[in-house]
C-alpha cells in the first residue's frame, strides 16, 4: 500500500499541475498586492487631524498646506498672469510658489518632478539654467544659507524625490521647511550639517544638493 502524500507533498503535486495562466496569477499576485497597498499609502489620508488643503504652517508669511499622502493633487496652482507654480499642494508648488511670492522669481523651466531640480551633470556652484538659480553639490565648498532650495533624490516610496526650503541655519544644523512630506510628516525638520576637508554636507543620505539666488532681489512678500 502507498503512503499517503505529507502537506508538502500535497502542495508540490498541485504545483505541478498548474496551468500557465494559474502560474502568472500565482506569481504576479503578491506583486500587485504591493503596488496597491503603495497606491493607496501614497494617495489616500488616512491622518484624521488635518485635511487636504488646510494650511499649517508658513514661512517668511508663504503659506505650507497639508496634503495627505504624497501622490495626491488637486488641480494646477497658476498665478494671475499664468505662471505654473506647480501641482497643488504638491513639495514643488510650495518651494516654487516661495521664491514668487518672496522674490517674483519665475524658473526658466516652470515644469519637472521634485528630482528634476537637481542638474547632476554641472559643476559645484554652477548655473542651473532651468531653475534660474546656482546649485551646489552636497559636499559643496560653499555653506548652506537661509532660504536655499534643498533637493532630495528619490526612493521606494517616493520615485518623484523631494524639495524643500532651508528655513534656518546654526553652527551645527539647518531647519527645512517642507510641504507633502507625507499625511504623518512634519512641515518642519531638522538636519546635522558638517564640514570635511572644507566641504559642506547635510548629513541626510538623500540629499543630492541645494540651489540659491545667484542675487536674491529685495523681499517683495511684504508689499503684496
Amino acid at each position: 500500500m502507498e503512503a499517503p502524500l505529507s502537506h508538502a507533498g500535497v502542495s508540490a503535486a498541485r504545483r505541478r499541475h498548474l496551468k500557465p495562466y494559474q502560474w502568472a496569477l500565482a506569481l504576479t499576485a503578491p506583486v500587485l498586492l504591493v503596488l496597491a497597498i503603495h497606491a493607496a499609502a501614497t494617495h489616500l489620508n488616512p491622518n484624521l487631524e488635518h485635511t487636504v488643503g488646510e494650511q499649517i504652517d508658513d514661512l517668511n508669511g508663504v503659506a505650507i498646506y497639508f496634503n495627505g499622502g504624497v501622490n495626491t493633487t488637486n488641480g494646477r496652482n497658476l498665478s494671475q498672469d499664468g505662471y505654473n507654480l506647480g501641482l497643488r499642494y504638491q513639495c514643488v508648488e510650495f518651494v516654487k510658489r516661495y521664491y514668487f511670492e518672496r522674490y517674483d522669481h519665475r524658473m526658466p523651466d516652470t515644469y519637472g518632478h521634485a528630482r528634476d531640480f537637481f542638474d547632476l551633470s554641472l559643476p559645484d556652484g554652477g548655473i542651473n539654467v532651468r531653475r534660474g538659480m546656482l546649485q551646489f553639490s552636497n559636499g559643496s565648498s560653499t555653506r548652506p544659507e537661509a532660504d536655499d532650495l534643498v533637493v532630495f533624490r528619490p526612493w521606494l516610496f517616493n520615485r518623484y524625490g523631494h524639495v524643500a526650503i532651508v528655513a534656518s541655519v546654526d553652527a551645527a544644523s539647518l531647519q527645512i521647511a517642507q510641504q507633502n512630506p507625507g499625511p504623518f510628516g512634519q512641515s518642519r525638520e531638522s538636519f546635522p550639517v558638517a564640514s570635511r576637508d572644507g566641504k559642506w554636507f547635510i548629513e541626510h543620505s538623500r540629499v543630492l544638493g541645494w540651489l540659491r539666488l545667484e542675487d536674491p532681489p529685495e523681499d517683495v512678500t511684504a508689499t503684496r
